[in-house]
């Protein structure tokens, strides 16, 4: 099956940032705007209290459902935004390290942001995503 997002790399930008400096989707693509995706079980309960790398890997699982509910997959999304209620670098870097690895080879363009607070009780992380498919 033919993708809609292409990522896009730059020489002229540093090759330290382990993602893509933009993507594109092609022409007629629908965009598929995802609600952050939370660290919830499904009886609605924080998963992995006081663990940023599990509040990660629960919160991309999560992902994937609401994915395939709107004809996606993983693979389809175009850019991501982590939030990460910690002021400390390390956390941060925890949490995104977990999103990279689960994303693999399509290192998707990535914000990653430290924030003051997330919405559910013991929450620390929060993944924002866009998608683009070809119907």
């Amino acid at each position: 099956m033919s993708r809609a997002v292409t990522l896009v790399r730059s020489n002229a930008l540093s090759d330290v940032a382990q993602y893509a400096y933009a993507a594109t989707s092609v022409s007629g693509a629908r965009l598929i705007f995802l609600a952050g995706s939370c660290p919830l079980n499904e009886d609605g309960t924080t998963a992995g209290v006081g663990d940023y790398a599990a509040q990660a890997a629960k919160a991309v699982e999560n992902m994937h459902p609401a994915l395939e509910a709107a004809g996606a997959c993983i693979e389809d999304v175009i850019s991501t935004r982590v939030l990460v209620a910690s002021t400390e670098r390390a956390d941060l870097v925890t949490a995104r390290d977990m999103v990279r690895a689960a994303f693999g080879d399509h290192d998707v363009p990535s914000t990653l942001m430290g924030v003051t607070v997330l919405g559910y009780e013991g929450q620390l992380v929060e993944i924002e995503a866009i998608a683009a498919v070809i119907d």
